[in-house]
């Protein structure tokens, strides 16, 4: 009796995606996607251009799944490639706004709903509230370590080879995002 297909590992489903399998890719697009479209929402802010943003990413990685080197882990792969198409949505982002100026259009950004939780207090979800205000606000240098750190539960070695720097280069930039984040918290305590 042959195993489902969504238990294979990821190395045999990107192998049969790489030949064409569409119904393995949709597999492996299960599996990861929830973590990549947490990856995307925390660095866009915006769930409707965080899903557009993993789906061009999805797209992006099944035409070049043949390109694939599938000695390595996928995950890193994956995450990488939808950290490039969240970048394009910023870089799109600003020239929007650019152009816009003066215009007179106003964009408020997609918060998450205000309703009370009776398992948390007021002050805490207003802390939580700055704090993911403050996250966004921090340059994609700072931010996208902090979060693939942080949220992703990446090593700092990973976190480096994903983004192309020195581990010691994610770590400074974890420790000035915390210090940024903190002194926010700070300032929302005082």
């Amino acid at each position: 009796m042959d195993q489902p297909i969504s238990d294979e590992q990821d190395e045999v489903l990107a192998s049969r995606s790489a030949k064409g399998d569409r119904r393995a890719f949709g597999v492996l697009m299960q599996r990861h996607g929830p973590r990549l479209l947490n990856i995307a929402f925390r660095t866009l802010r915006h769930s409707d251009e965080a899903q557009d943003a993993v789906q061009e990413a999805m797209a992006a990685a099944w035409f070049k799944m043949g390109q694939f080197d599938q000695s390595r882990e996928l995950a890193p792969w994956l995450t990488r490639i939808t950290l490039n198409k969240c970048r394009d949505h910023l870089r799109r982002r600003k020239v929007r706004r650019f152009f816009e100026f003066g215009s007179g259009q106003e964009h408020e950004l997609e918060t998450a709903d205000e309703t009370p939780d009776q398992s948390s207090d007021l002050e805490s979800r207003q802390l939580l509230s700055l704090m993911e205000e403050k996250i966004a606000t921090l340059p994609h240098s700072l931010r996208e370590p902090f979060l693939l750190v942080t949220y992703d539960e990446r090593s700092q070695a990973e976190t480096a080879a994903l983004l192309g720097i020195s581990e010691k280069a994610v770590e400074s930039r974890i420790y000035r995002a915390r210090n940024k984040l903190r002194d926010a918290a700070k300032s929302f305590e005082g």
